[in-house]
């Protein structure tokens, strides 16, 4: 007797439905906006701040991807953790960025990824103030707002325009400003969003050339990782493996060698 075989849908269609899930906890966001300083507590430190937003966009996103498929897996950073019988996690962070959420600042985001048996093949990141939508698929290309995006054919890491972002914990913060000060000299410039999933973006369209960061959580980069490496950026850890919470990097593929080993001799120094 043959035994059932559980197929996950195409790859776009998970993009649909990441793309509606997104964009209504995105219009959530900015209705509240005035609002942005109902704080409920601090998670991993008292710079990591928690707002009734990032629960009420978690709650929205979760409901549409349920109604839609409920026997999906899905983990958000807000506590959601379900199992699920289908091959198929969805990884949710309600708001990338909460602290500029919390200030009404520029450069917060819905980000939900889709992956299949492990590997993610489906991303959307809503930027709700920039009024951007972007999203991939695994093999697919990357969009933002339907329009097809590339990365930068920058290929001087003395040109390149590298976009980095800091731990809420104060050791690994200290180490983090270290590292900067190998990586500043040697760069055009450098740039703190405060949301990877938005600086991975930025990649993906060319507002930058480069992003890293260390310490990332899975919610954090799942979408936006996919995003810049279908826009043709390098996306890897300091090792060339996949990135991951260990590091993620992302760069125009000009400049990708020689930002990786700078980061690495730099990584390295100040372990």
């Amino acid at each position: 007797m043959m035994a059932n075989v559980t197929v996950a849908p195409p790859a776009s269609h998970l993009v649909a439905l990441a793309r509606d899930a997104a964009e209504g906890a995105a219009r959530l966001l900015l209705e509240r906006l005035p609002d942005t300083r109902a704080l409920v507590g601090t998670k991993t430190s008292a710079t990591d701040m928690v707002t009734e937003m990032d629960h009420a966009a978690e709650r929205h996103v979760v409901e549409v991807l349920r109604a839609a498929r409920p026997d999906d897996a899905i983990v958000g950073e807000e506590g959601t953790a379900e199992r699920g019988t289908t091959g198929v996690e969805w990884i949710i962070d309600p708001i990338d960025g909460t602290t500029n959420y919390l200030y009404g600042h520029p450069g917060f985001a819905v980000s939900v990824a889709a992956a299949v048996d492990g590997e993610v093949v489906a991303g959307v990141v809503a930027d709700p103030l920039h009024g951007e939508v972007f999203a991939a698929s695994l093999g697919g290309g990357a969009t933002c707002n339907g329009e097809t995006i590339r990365a930068s054919d920058q290929r001087e890491i003395t040109h390149a325009l590298v976009a980095t972002g800091f731990s809420y914990d104060a050791a690994r913060r200290r180490r983090q400003a270290e590292v900067l000060v190998r990586v500043l000299p040697a760069v055009r410039d450098l740039r703190r969003m405060g949301a990877a999933a938005v600086d991975l973006c930025s990649v993906a369209l060319g507002r930058v050339d480069a992003f890293y960061e260390k310490g990332l959580a899975r919610w954090d980069y799942a979408a936006g990782a996919l995003i810049a490496a279908e826009a043709g950026a390098i996306v890897a850890d300091l090792d060339g493996g996949p990135a991951s919470s260990a590091f993620t990097l992302a760069a125009a593929p000009g400049v990708y060698d020689d930002l990786r080993q700078l980061l690495r001799v730099a990584d390295a120094e100040h372990a």
